[in-house]
């Protein structure tokens, strides 16, 4: 039974990031009525420890949202313009809360690789600067770490032994 349930679970996690990669991409918007609850359903179901800890999931919330908060910050200090929209923060929070705090570097390495990756692609492409959504490569890079982040980790743990 708790296998289904993880199942069905998650099943819901990865729709709704594909939404919100696809209506971020192409709104740069990513709306309150999909992060909250993503967020709060990552919390209710690692209460009961189905994929991290409840400490872990808490920690990973929070630490996921003040993490790109600090930076969108420091961003408008130095340049004095917004560089990222506060959807990206509760995105990133939603999948703290879900993977837990620590997977949040790779899914913060993972994404940024992605971004710029095809940022650079559409530089090329395009001749121009733009901006572009952040929101597509966080969800990504969250279905990645679902699926491979518990074996990347590992991989890396133990390269790090030797």
């Amino acid at each position: 039974m708790g296998v289904q349930v993880l199942t069905l679970f998650t099943l819901i996690f990865v729709w709704c990031l594909i939404v919100l990669a696809g209506i971020d991409f192409e709104t740069r918007y990513l709306p309150d009525k999909l992060t909250y609850p993503l967020a709060g359903i990552g919390l209710a179901i690692n209460s009961q420890g189905l994929l991290v800890s409840p400490a872990q999931s808490i920690l990973g919330l929070i630490i996921g949202y003040l993490s790109l908060w600090i930076v969108a910050q420091l961003f408008y200090l130095i340049f004095k313009k917004q560089g990222m929209a506060e959807g990206d923060f509760k995105l990133l929070a939603a999948l703290g809360a879900w993977l837990g705090v620590l997977m949040l570097p790779l899914i913060i390495l993972l994404s940024s690789l992605l971004g710029s990756v095809i940022g650079i692609m559409l530089l090329f492409k395009n001749k121009e600067s733009r901006s572009f959504a952040f929101g597509p490569y966080l969800a990504i890079a969250g279905i990645l770490v679902l699926l491979y982040g518990s074996t990347t980790m590992q991989w890396y743990l133990n390269l790090s032994l030797y």
